[in-house]
């Protein structure tokens, strides 16, 4: 129960990598405020997920909000005090990935993804420091980067630097909240198996190709990103603060 009695907030968890964060920080004894769009698509997701979260004898609340807006941190801070008393975990897992060529890349859908995956990030992991400042007993703040903070995409030009963004946003809100007893660190997953890339996989071809990059020889899943998030809320990683960590099956150190 390494989480035990936490009240954990975690954003794009209805389904995904957030879902299964969600699912794993319960199991680890943590309640869990759910962010999620707001579709009417995800509410059943979330509906049936805050049901296996109580299953487990954990509690759960949900927040429909878009990630892009700047209110949205706020309201999700808010159900975590009014349900749960505070903020102990602050997870920012919310982002898009709509593929598109970089010469033509409509203006609305690079605004849409900085907004999504990073304006709205900022004021959020704000909200949740600001609580976490105020409460005085410290906290933990995880951002769902990616393996493609690090290297380039060609059809990610608008995404890539999203994700190289949140990597320093919580380098250097390390330093500035680790006064205050608050660690950030990001996790940077490889190839996960979420919606966010199913079209993309869909291709045989590629799915072979990306399979073999990766040294452990298969694409992630989403439950390969829980634990490492779990590790980083926990006491058992009371002094790591400003890292990143690569959970890629190898894929990035695989130059040959």
């Amino acid at each position: 129960m390494l989480l035990n009695d936490k009240s954990v907030v975690i954003t794009g968890a209805s389904r995904g990598i957030g879902r299964a964060a969600a699912l794993e920080c319960a199991r680890q004894g943590a309640n869990v405020v759910i962010g999620y769009s707001g579709s009417a698509s995800s509410k059943s997701q979330v509906d049936e997920l805050i049901r296996e979260i109580e299953q487990l004898g954990r509690s759960a609340v949900a927040v429909g909000a878009p990630a892009e807006d700047a209110e949205t941190g706020d309201k999700l801070v808010a159900a975590a005090v009014e349900h749960f008393g505070g903020v102990d975990v602050f997870v920012n897992n919310a982002g898009i990935c709509p593929f598109h060529s970089f010469l033509d890349m409509p203006r609305e859908t690079y605004l849409k993804t900085v907004d999504t995956n990073l304006n709205g990030a900022y004021f959020a992991v704000q909200a949740a420091a600001r609580q976490m400042q105020r409460q005085g007993r410290g906290g933990a703040i995880i951002a769902v980067s990616s393996i493609s903070a690090l290297v380039g995409g060609g059809m990610q030009t608008h995404y890539t630097p999203t994700k190289a963004g949140l990597l320093s946003l919580m380098q250097s809100c390390a330093i500035a909240l680790g006064p205050y007893g608050i660690r950030c660190n990001a996790v940077l997953p490889g190839t996960i198996e979420t919606d966010i890339n199913k079209d993309d996989l869909s291709d045989s071809e590629k799915r072979r190709y990306m399979e073999q990059r990766t040294p452990l020889g298969r694409l992630g899943n989403p439950e390969d990103l829980a634990g490492p998030i779990v590790f980083l809320a926990s006491d058992m990683a009371r002094y790591v603060t400003g890292a990143s960590l690569l959970v890629d099956g190898g894929m990035y150190v695989n130059l040959q």
